[in-house]
């Protein structure tokens, strides 16, 4: 049977296009939202899975064995379900033990698909780190790989870590939000480069790696250029790499330094500040911010140089060689151990 062919129309009455396009947003968020609901109805029924079986195991002294049961009874009643595998509904127990309070699972962790909560369980040690982690998740979005990416990297351990003057040059709340988005130290291991490169080979390889570096420096960065050439008075100067930040409405420019900081470092990032607010900066933008990225740095030596500057700069090293443990102990490293776990319980049970 052939699919019959669109109407036409003369012509397209004024405010058409308008109209559409405002529909067409109105569908899609009803679909994400409607996706999203299914998550979070997965999530809680997941959730309450596992409470009734530690209950159970703990009350009554069911054993192990009893789940490698309901998993072969509740695949047998829903055929078409998948995740009830004896693995998943291990993890089922787990999740409920990390999250007593159903408040927390209808909240923060209940947004997030169940993949997303495997991650946050097997990576994470404490609930803390664990609800941190998946808040950001949620505001921005993360997919589980992305999710993965910044917990190894330790993300929010690093956030607001490098030394600054923010607080004292910048309005607030501009000046808390800066101050989070400076990391110490920038991971760059993701360039795999050795730890001898310079500044330029540095700078090209974050420009082939832009999507990657982009993550790393947070939300809100947008790329603008590399080596972007101003001129003063006569003389030709280059900006290693050139940002616009979306939330602080405002340029920053990031120089790089393959050696340790030194106090004249943080006086050229000023001039290059000052020449980025007379040439490019609009009204509407806000100061422009200097991030001054290093090998190594003596923190009193970088607070003493931003003491009396009057540019809003912030210092932090970089690593170009992974230094950082990527797997941390957790409380659900593997599935052996949920086993060795339940095995506590001894009988068979119900």
């Amino acid at each position: 049977m052939s699919k019959s062919a669109p109407p036409s129309f003369a012509e397209t009455p004024t405010g058409y296009a308008e109209w559409l396009a405002e529909l067409k947003s109105r569908v899609h968020g009803a679909q994400q939202r409607a996706v999203q609901s299914v998550h979070r109805e997965l999530v809680l029924l997941y959730w309450h899975i596992g409470r009734d079986i530690l209950r159970r195991q703990l009350e009554q002294g069911w054993g192990a064995k009893i789940i490698e049961r309901l998993a072969h009874d509740l695949r047998t009643a829903f055929p078409e379900m998948k995740g009830f595998s004896r693995a998943n509904l291990m993890y089922m127990r787990a999740f409920a033990e990390a999250w007593a309070d159903e408040k927390i699972v209808q909240q923060a962790v209940g947004h997030l698909p169940w993949g997303h909560n495997l991650v946050l369980l097997s990576k994470l040690k404490t609930a803390e780190l664990r609800l941190a982690y998946a808040q950001r998740a949620v505001e921005n979005g993360w997919s589980r790989n992305v999710l993965n990416i910044q917990i190894e990297a330790r993300l929010l351990e690093r956030e607001g870590k490098g030394v600054s003057n923010f607080t004292e040059r910048l309005p607030s709340p501009g000046s808390d939000l800066a101050q989070q988005a400076l990391k110490d130290p920038y991971m760059l291991d993701f360039l795999s480069i050795g730890q001898e490169a310079g500044e330029r080979e540095i700078e090209a390889a974050l420009v082939q790696h832009i999507s990657r570096f982009l993550l790393e420096l947070g939300a809100g960065f947008a790329y603008v250029g590399r080596q972007v050439p101003i001129e003063v008075g006569g003389d030709d100067f280059f900006i290693d790499l050139l940002f616009y930040h979306l939330k602080l409405h405002c340029y920053v420019v990031i120089e790089l330094k393959a050696g340790a900081f030194r106090p004249e470092h943080a006086g050229q990032l000023g001039f290059y500040l000052t020449a980025i607010d007379a040439q490019l900066k609009s009204k509407e933008d806000a100061s422009t911010i200097g991030l001054l990225l290093c090998k190594t740095k003596n923190r009193i030596v970088a607070e003493y140089a931003l003491r009396d500057s009057n540019r809003p700069i912030g210092i932090a090293e970089y690593q170009l060689v992974e230094s950082l443990p990527r797997e941390l102990q957790t409380n659900l490293p593997t599935i052996e151990q949920i086993e060795s776990e339940l095995g506590r319980y001894g009988g068979e049970g119900g």
